[in-house]
C-alpha cells in the first residue's frame, strides 16, 4: 500500500483533478492509497493575505469570493447537476465559519498564530471535501478526512511539533476501521490536546504524507508535484538542470533545507526512521520514473547530487573580545535566539572565538538584533561586544552530495568557479560529515553563481560560454559564422557551447540571455536593436551578470578602449582583435594586465600582432617555460610583405601598389600600410609582451618612402609621386638582385630596442624565401639559438583574423 500526495498545483484546476483522480484510479487497481491533498494553487496565500487584510480592518471580500468560485467553478464543471448540492452545501459551510473567522479578527484588529493556523486551515478542509466528492464518480469507496483529528501536536502554532505516539495510534485505529476505502486526508493541518487547530508549517502536507505512511507502514510515499523530481539546480535559473534519479535521505534533507522546494524538510524524518522510500514524480509527466530518496543507493558517478540555493537571507555578525574563551556563549546566543522562534539558517565561527557569524531570513533579522542588544547589554557597554552588524540582500548556495566526503578539491572547484566569475564570498560552512558545503554571496551573483558552480561540477554537460561582441564588419561577420559551422565540432569534442549573448555596432545593438540566433543575427540586429550606445552596452553586460562571460572587441576603432578596464573589474574576460588599446601609452596596456590578474579574467589579444598565427602565445610559452629572448625579427604587414615579394623582375613599384589595393590588401589610402605605423604597434606589442616597457617613440621606423610620396594631398598625386619616384624604387630593386638578395621590411628587437627598417636579405636568411601576403617571425633564444624558432603564414584576411578571434574565445572558455 502506498501514500499519494498531490500538492497544489495537482489540484488547481479541473484539467488537474481529472489526471489526479486518474492516478489514484490507477494505484486502486493494486491497493487502496491513502491520498494527501494540499490546497489549490494559490489559495492558502489568499488566505493569509486576507488575515492580514482583516487585521487591518481592510476589506477581505474580493479574496473571499475569488476563493468560493474557485471551488464552485471545479464543482460545477466536474460533478453533474444532481450530484453537486451536497458538496456546495459543504463548501458554503466551511465559507461561511471562514468569514466569521476573519470578521472576528477585523472586530479585535488582533491576528493571533492560533487564529492564522485555524484561517488557513480551510485551504485543505476545502480542497479535500470537494476532491473527495468528485471521487465518488470514478469510484464508490472514497472518504474525507480531517487529519487534523488524527494527527496530534503541541501548541506551537504555525510551526507545531508532532506527538508521534498518540498519533500513531490514531492513524491506526483510524486505518483499521476504513482500510476498505480510498482516504483523502488533509494535508499540513493537525490539532492540540485541546483539539485546536495547528499547522506543521508551509510545505506541511508532504509532512502529513510521511507521518502517515510511517505509522502504516506503507511500502512508498508518492510526492506528486509540477517538476521532474528532484534536479540538480532550479530549472528556472540554471537551464541545464537535470532530473536525478535517487537521492539518500541524507543528500535530500540537505537540498530541500537550502532552498529545493520540491519537498519539505521534516517529510524525510519519519520516512528515513523506517526506511520507507519517497518518490517525486510528475503530475504532469506520469511516465517519468521520478526521484526515489531511500537508504540503500547505488554508487554514483556524479561529484555532487545538486546545487541549491536561499535567495533571500540577512547576515548577523557579532565580535568582540568578550567572546574569546567564554564558555557558553554560543548556547546563550542560539539559546536566546530560539527562544523567540527565530531559524538560523547557517553559522561561522572564526577560529579565534572574536566572531559568529550567523544567517537568518531578512523578516526575522531586526527582531533578533533587539533581543541581542537586550540580552548582552551589559558586554555591549562594557566594550567587551561590538554591537551586532546586519547585511541584507544576500543569498546561500550549497553543494550536496555524498561523494563529496573525503574527496579532494570539491571545495577549489566550487571557489574556483565562483572566484572566475567575480562572486565575492561572505562566509562559507561546511559540516564534518562533509555533505554539504555552503557560501554566503551577493543576491545579485546567484544566478551567476548557480550556473558557474553548475558548469564545473557537471563536466558531461556542455560548459557555456556567453559572448558580447562589438564590431560587426568583414572580421565579426565572419566570426559568427565559423562560431556557427563549428558549434557542433565544439559540442561534440570539446563540450563546449559559445553563445553569442549581445552584439553592437556604430548604429545598433542587441541582446539576448538565452543566444542570439547566428543564421539571422544582422535581421535581428536591424529589427529588434536599440541606438547603440558603448556605456549602456557595457552596463548591460553587466545587469544580465551572467556566468562565464566574455567581451569581444572586433572594431579598429579607440572609442571602446576606455571601457576595458570597467569590463575587466565586472570580472569578464576580454577578446581583442584591437590594438589601439595596447599600442597606447605603456601605463594603459599595464593596467589592462594588472587589472585582468587582479579580477581572475583573461585578457587575449593574438591577433594584434599576426592575426590567426600563434606569436603572442608562442612568445608566452618561451618565457614561462624559462627560455630568454635574444632577438626577434619579424615582418608583420601582409600588405608590405605582398608589395616586396611581387617587386621583381620588369614590375614597377607604382603598379605593384596599385594591385595591392585593387585585391583589398590595403587600406583606401595605401600609405596608411605603407607608413609602418601598423607594424610599429605590433612590434610595441611584442616588446611589451617580451618585457620591455617601451613607448612608440621609443620605436625607430625608417620610412620606405621618399618625403614626396608621404607629403602628397590626395592618393591620386600619392600615386603620381610614385611615378615620379620610379628610379629611386628601381634603384633599391636593382640592387638588391645584384646582390642575389630580396628587399625585405623587417623588425627587429633587440637589447631592449625596436628598430623597422628595409633590408636586403640572401638566401640564408629565414625571411628570403617568403611569398604573397605571407607574415613570418623569428625567435633567436638560448633555446633556439643557432636555428632560430620561425612562425610564418597569412597575416592579413578576414577568415584568419576571425579564426584567431575564435581560438582566443575557446582559449578563454578552457583555461
Amino acid at each position: 500500500m502506498k501514500v499519494l500526495k498531490f500538492g497544489g498545483t495537482s489540484v488547481g484546476t479541473t484539467e488537474n483533478i481529472k489526471t489526479l483522480l486518474k492516478l489514484v484510479q490507477e494505484e486502486r487497481q493494486h491497493a487502496n492509497p491513502v491520498v494527501v491533498l494540499s490546497a489549490m494553487s494559490g489559495v492558502t496565500n489568499l488566505l493569509l493575505e486576507m488575515a492580514e487584510l482583516a487585521e487591518k480592518g481592510e476589506s477581505y471580500q474580493e479574496q473571499l469570493k475569488s476563493i468560493e468560485q474557485k471551488h464552485f467553478d471545479v464543482v460545477k464543471t466536474l460533478l453533474p447537476a444532481a450530484a453537486q448540492n451536497p458538496i456546495l452545501t459543504k463548501l458554503k459551510i466551511h465559507f461561511n465559519e471562514l468569514e466569521d473567522a476573519l470578521q472576528a479578527v477585523s472586530s479585535l484588529q488582533e491576528l493571533s498564530l492560533r487564529t492564522r493556523d485555524f484561517i488557513v486551515s480551510f485551504g485543505e478542509r476545502c480542497s479535500n471535501s470537494m476532491v473527495a466528492h468528485i471521487a465518488t464518480q470514478y469510484f464508490d469507496n472514497s472518504l474525507y478526512v480531517d487529519g487534523s483529528k488524527l494527527i496530534k501536536t503541541d501548541s506551537e502554532f504555525g510551526n507545531a511539533r508532532v506527538n508521534f505516539e498518540l498519533t500513531d495510534t490514531l492513524i491506526k485505529e483510524f486505518y483499521k476501521e476504513n482500510s476498505d476505502k480510498v482516504l483523502f486526508v488533509t494535508g499540513f493541518i493537525a490539532s492540540n490536546a485541546a483539539n485546536q487547530i495547528t499547522t506543521l508549517g508551509r510545505g506541511g502536507s508532504d509532512y502529513t504524507a510521511a507521518i502517515w505512511g510511517a505509522a502504516l507502514d506503507v511500502s512508498e510515499i508518492e510526492i506528486w508535484t509540477d517538476v521532474n523530481g528532484m534536479m540538480t539546480a532550479d530549472p528556472r535559473i540554471v537551464k541545464k538542470a537535470f532530473s536525478l534519479d535517487e537521492l539518500s535521505y541524507i543528500e535530500a534533507m540537505e537540498l530541500s533545507y537550502f532552498g529545493a522546494k520540491v519537498i519539505y524538510p521534516p517529510t524525510m524524518v519519519p520516512a528515513f526512521a523506517k526506511k520507507i522510500p519517497l518518490v517525486i514524480k510528475n503530475t504532469f509527466e506520469p511516465e517519468f520514473a521520478g526521484t526515489f530518496i531511500r537508504s540503500n543507493i547505488k554508487p554514483s558517478e556524479l561529484p555532487i547530487k545538486g546545487i541549491s540555493s536561499i535567495n533571500q537571507i540577512s547576515i548577523i555578525n557579532l565580535s568582540g573580545s568578550g567572546m574569546v574563551g567564554k564558555a557558553g556563549f554560543s548556547g546563550r546566543l542560539f539559546s536566546l535566539l530560539s527562544r523567540e522562534q527565530i531559524n538560523v539558517i547557517l553559522i561561522t565561527q572564526s577560529s579565534s572565538e572574536h566572531s559568529i557569524t550567523f544567517a537568518v531570513n531578512p523578516s526575522d533579522a531586526a527582531r533578533a538584533v533587539t533581543i541581542i542588544n537586550k540580552e548582552f547589554e551589559l558586554e555591549l557597554a562594557a566594550g567587551k561586544l561590538a554591537y551586532p552588524e546586519v547585511e541584507g540582500e544576500l543569498a546561500v548556495l550549497a553543494i550536496v552530495g555524498e561523494n563529496m566526503k573525503r574527496t579532494p578539491g570539491m571545495s577549489g572547484r566550487l571557489f574556483n568557479a565562483l572566484g572566475r566569475n567575480g562572486v565575492n564570498v561572505r562566509a562559507i560552512a561546511q559540516g564534518s560529515s562533509e555533505y554539504n558545503i555552503s557560501v554566503i554571496i551577493g543576491k545579485d551573483d546567484l544566478a551567476k553563481s548557480l550556473n558557474a558552480v553548475h558548469d564545473a561540477f557537471y563536466t558531461d554537460l556542455k560548459r557555456t560560454l556567453n559572448v558580447y561582441c562589438l564590431g560587426t564588419g568583414n572580421i565579426g561577420k565572419t566570426m559568427f559564422k565559423q562560431i556557427k559551422e563549428q558549434s557542433q565540432f565544439l559540442a561534440e569534442k570539446n563540450d563546449l557551447q559559445v553563445k553569442v549573448v549581445g552584439i553592437a555596432n556604430t548604429r545598433k545593438m542587441v541582446f539576448d540571455a538565452n543566444g542570439i540566433d547566428l543564421d539571422n543575427w544582422e535581421n535581428t540586429l536591424e529589427a529588434n536593436g536599440e541606438q547603440a550606445n558603448l556605456s549602456e552596452f557595457v552596463a548591460k553586460m553587466q545587469t544580465l551578470n551572467l556566468a562565464n562571460s566574455v567581451f569581444v572587441d572586433n572594431t579598429a576603432s579607440e572609442a571602446p578602449i576606455p571601457f576595458y578596464k570597467q569590463v575587466f573589474e565586472s570580472s569578464v574576460s576580454i577578446v581583442a582583435c584591437n590594438k589601439k588599446g595596447n599600442s597606447a601609452e605603456f601605463a594603459q596596456y599595464k593596467l589592462f594586465k594588472d587589472t585582468a590578474s587582479k579580477h581572475g579574467v583573461d585578457f587575449y589579444y593574438e591577433t594584434n600582432v599576426g592575426a590567426g598565427l600563434p606569436i603572442i602565445g608562442t612568445l608566452k610559452n618561451l618565457m614561462m617555460s624559462g627560455d630568454r629572448i635574444d632577438r626577434i625579427e619579424a615582418i608583420l604587414s601582409g600588405t608590405i610583405s605582398f608589395i616586396f615579394n611581387s617587386f621583381k623582375g620588369d614590375k614597377e613599384f607604382y603598379d605593384i601598389v596599385k594591385e595591392a589595393q585593387d585585391l583589398g590588401y590595403t587600406e583606401p589610402d595605401p600609405r596608411d600600410d605603407l607608413n609602418g605605423m601598423d607594424f610599429m604597434r605590433k612590434m610595441l606589442i611584442l616588446a611589451r609582451d617580451a618585457g620591455y616597457p617601451l613607448e612608440s617613440s621609443d620605436v625607430k621606423i625608417d620610412n620606405i618612402l621618399p618625403e614626396a610620396c608621404l607629403k602628397a594631398a590626395t592618393v591620386e598625386e600619392f600615386y603620381q609621386e610614385l611615378k615620379n619616384n620610379s628610379a629611386y624604387f628601381e634603384n633599391l630593386k636593382n640592387t638588391a638582385e645584384s646582390e642575389k638578395k630580396v628587399l625585405r621590411y623587417i623588425g627587429k628587437l633587440e637589447n631592449g630596442k625596436v628598430e623597422i627598417s628595409l633590408q636586403m636579405v640572401g638566401e640564408e636568411h629565414p625571411f628570403y624565401a617568403l611569398s604573397g601576403a605571407d607574415n613570418i617571425i623569428s625567435f633567436v633564444t638560448d633555446r633556439y639559438k643557432f636555428r632560430p624558432m620561425v612562425v610564418k603564414g597569412p597575416g592579413a584576411g578576414a577568415e584568419v583574423t576571425a579564426a584567431g578571434v575564435f581560438a582566443d574565445i575557446i582559449n578563454v572558455a578552457t583555461p
